[in-house]
């Protein structure tokens, strides 16, 4: 795979969304041809009028010239896809994904094309559907590859290529190292941010409900982002990688209780110990990312 303008090379993108509709727009900006393909017809002229790729249909036809070819699938459908779909895909072709969890789509995907890599681009926003593409989403942002020993070397060289022609960083890891890490850094969030949306839903005082909305700035958004984004992404990540979520989930549980149990018996030096390590942790997970 090369990554000139002009390269002749098709790439073939299967769902339109945040993450499909913005590999469409940073790869015709590189010079390759990109087919996009949607499963309504409203959707496909929503792309067409966005210019997210220069072929866009319902038709799994459209897939047939490219040599490259990105499933933007949401995780059931990856883990289930069509037989129209499967039945489109040439051999020779490398298939890749961007799903969150990758242990039980690479055990599936691993028998149905010999040249399927199972990949993960790291970025992302609250915005859905084919609206939400962006530029640039990818740059500088993570991009994990679970190759495992029956996957085509060739075929994971050329989703690297493709990687690091959007300027990602590329990092390979098992598959189920992959989704404990992902649990805890982006799954478990999703959770606990919804949880706090929840808690406030819950709240029955109507005018400390509004005042809380009135008062809500940054720090809220920040904190309320995941768990305010797409609710069947949300719900394919929980329930296709359940076990290392509710592994992290009870860590989480005992550190909120340990918190809880502080502020109960008024030990103040140990929360600000508490806070003065997690002051100093952060930057450690954030660094080159922000």
């Amino acid at each position: 795979m090369t990554h000139t303008k002009n390269s002749s090379n098709c790439i073939g993108i299967v769902g339109l969304g945040l993450i499909g509709g913005s590999l469409a727009l940073d790869l015709q900006a590189l010079g390759f041809k990109v087919h996009g393909l949607v499963h309504r017809a409203t959707t496909a002229t929503k792309a067409k009028e966005r210019g997210l790729a220069q072929v866009i249909s319902t038709d799994p036809k459209i897939l047939s010239d490219c040599d490259l070819i990105i499933l933007a699938l949401p995780l059931d459908q990856l883990l289930k896809p069509s037989q129209s779909l499967l039945k489109a895909l040439p051999p020779s072709a490398v298939i890749t994904d961007v799903g969150s969890v990758k242990a039980p789509v690479l055990k599936t995907w691993t028998k149905l094309h010999q040249r399927f890599v199972a990949s993960h681009p790291m970025a992302g926003n609250a915005n859905s559907g084919v609206g939400a593409g962006q530029i640039e989403l990818f740059k500088h942002r993570p991009w994990v590859a679970t190759p495992d020993t029956n996957t085509d070397t060739e075929a994971l060289k050329k989703v690297q290529d493709l990687a690091l022609a959007l300027s990602s960083e590329w990092i390979t890891a098992e598959a189920e190292m992959h989704d404990q890490a992902v649990a805890l850094i982006s799954h478990l969030p999703v959770l606990i941010s919804a949880a706090l949306l929840k808690t406030l839903c819950n709240e029955r005082n109507p005018s400390l409900l509004e005042l809380a909305k009135k008062l809500a700035s940054t720090g809220f958004a920040d904190t309320t982002r995941v768990g305010g984004g797409n609710p069947t992404l949300g719900t394919g990540m929980m329930e296709n990688n359940s076990s290392a979520i509710l592994r992290a989930l009870s860590s989480y549980r005992w550190s909120l209780e340990q918190f809880e149990e502080a502020m109960i018996s008024q030990h103040w030096s140990q929360i600000q110990a508490e806070l003065e390590k997690t002051q100093t942790l952060r930057p450690e997970f954030l660094n080159d990312k922000l």
